[in-house]
């Protein structure tokens, strides 16, 4: 791209002196989506004994933690905890947009909402997969990164509701006949059920899992990328910050070594829970 071809000369020095890194996520951004990642895991961890209670995994569980009421306790406080970081990105959101009046947050290049660029790249892609034409060139955010973040952002409505709804049931009860409050429990137990599957398998695959970022993509740990990497992957991303002139004023600091092997740590546990309760799903789903 002639955007490339056009970098100034000191990103071109960077051979000598080692590569740069350039910010991608922040501090905040890195926190919430550890007490995501960590809070879902924690209700995917509990909810699955309370679906699947006739499993004999499931009983060893509940044994183990003192009863299901135990497990109960533990998957209302994560819910909390979920809810509230949640919340705090939901504000955030409404911050930028109505206070801070940052366009990119709904629309453009920057923005998590799609568009029909993407429409367009999810179907060169599929013909890259075959042979049938060049890779995409991707923004600041893939069609499937979109489509995981308001698979998510969908989820939390609707499982989010339907558990408060049975947790709050005599309140509800108010304002909702007798079949809703049946019907939420359905909801809630499926709606619950695909997101763990989605997120364990889909997700996984699509963020670590994949081709070039095999073994985990690690810049939401870090929140920084090595340029050459951000270069290959995110080409768009990367002409546009050479064309606005942006780059120095995202270059990060490289990630300590204690940093990396924390952030490696806490990856593959969470992979490895995942993994492992995907399993217990499908073993006890279809068995």
């Amino acid at each position: 791209m002639p955007e490339l071809a056009q970098a100034p000369q000191e990103t071109r020095k960077q051979e000598d002196s080692g590569p740069r890194y350039i910010k991608r996520f922040t501090r905040g951004q890195r926190y919430l989506h550890a007490a995501l990642f960590s809070t879902f895991l924690g209700l995917a961890a509990t909810g699955l004994p309370l679906r699947f209670s006739e499993s004999v995994w499931a009983r060893g569980l509940a044994s183990f933690v003192g009863g299901f009421g135990a497990i109960l306790f533990v998957h209302k406080f994560c819910a909390i905890l979920l809810t509230v970081a949640f919340l705090i990105h939901v504000k955030d959101i409404f911050t930028r947009v109505f206070f801070q009046h940052e366009k990119g947050v709904l629309w453009g290049n920057t923005s998590m909402v799609a568009n029909w660029k993407d429409v367009k790249d999810l179907a060169a892609h599929m013909r890259y997969f075959v042979g049938l034409g060049p890779r995409p060139q991707f923004e600041r955010y893939a069609y499937w990164e979109k489509f995981d973040y308001w698979a998510v952002f969908w989820g939390m409505i609707v499982i989010g509701f339907s558990g408060y709804a049975m947790w709050f049931a005599p309140f509800f009860a108010h304002f909702l006949p007798g079949w809703a409050l049946n019907a939420v429990l359905v909801i809630h137990s499926e709606e619950g059920l695909l997101a763990i599957l989605f997120i364990f398998s889909i997700h996984f695959v699509n963020t670590h899992l994949r081709p070039g970022s095999f073994p985990m993509d690690m810049v939401i740990f870090t929140g920084v990328e090595r340029e050459d990497e951000l270069r290959h992957k995110r080409p768009l991303e990367f002409a546009r910050m050479l064309r606005e002139g942006k780059i120095q004023s995202r270059i990060g600091e490289k990630p300590q070594t204690w940093q990396l092997n924390f952030s490696r740590v806490i990856g593959f546990t969470a992979i490895a829970i995942g993994l492992i309760l995907l399993v217990l799903t499908l073993t006890a789903y279809f068995g």
